[in-house]
């Protein structure tokens, strides 16, 4: 079973798309293991953006994830990643395929609704800068066998 960390961004509270989005990712079978509302600290988001410090748009994506509330959120699956990636569709949301998260609902190349990890090295790191290992609950969704 693979992990994921999703972040629900700014525009997503403040459009009122939580459920929405949400639904999509339970839609596809991925199981949420863990998720909270939160407020990203300016520490927290130089460390999840670590890799664009140096580049001229950190500090739009800097300003906009500790601008208001967002969920972050641990989803398992097979091949949770690529899933939630496919799901989410391209970082433009005017690239973005309709029928993905960002082609349905994206309306800014900065505020694109949703953060999904990149490969497992990546959602290993995200999920360390998130949660505590104590909040990530081990259950088994009994919808499996039927799916």
């Amino acid at each position: 079973m693979e992990r994921s960390l999703v972040l629900l961004k700014p525009d997503t509270i403040q459009r009122g798309l939580i459920g929405e989005l949400i639904g999509r990712l339970e839609d596809k079978s991925l199981k949420i293991s863990a998720m909270k509302l939160m407020k990203v600290s300016d520490d927290l988001a130089r460390r999840h953006y670590e890799e664009h410090l140096e580049k001229d748009f950190f500090s739009d994506l800097f300003e906009f994830i500790t601008s208001s509330p967002i969920v972050a959120m641990v989803v398992e699956g097979e091949q949770a990643i690529e899933v939630t990636r496919r799901l989410m569709g391209a970082t433009n949301p005017f690239e973005a395929e309709p029928g993905t998260i960002r082609g349905d609902y994206g309306l800014d190349l900065t505020k694109n609704l949703i953060h999904g990890s990149d490969s497992a090295e990546s959602a290993d790191r995200e999920i360390d800068l998130f949660f505590d290992e104590e909040e990530i609950l081990n259950y088994e969704l009994t919808e499996k066998k039927w799916c």
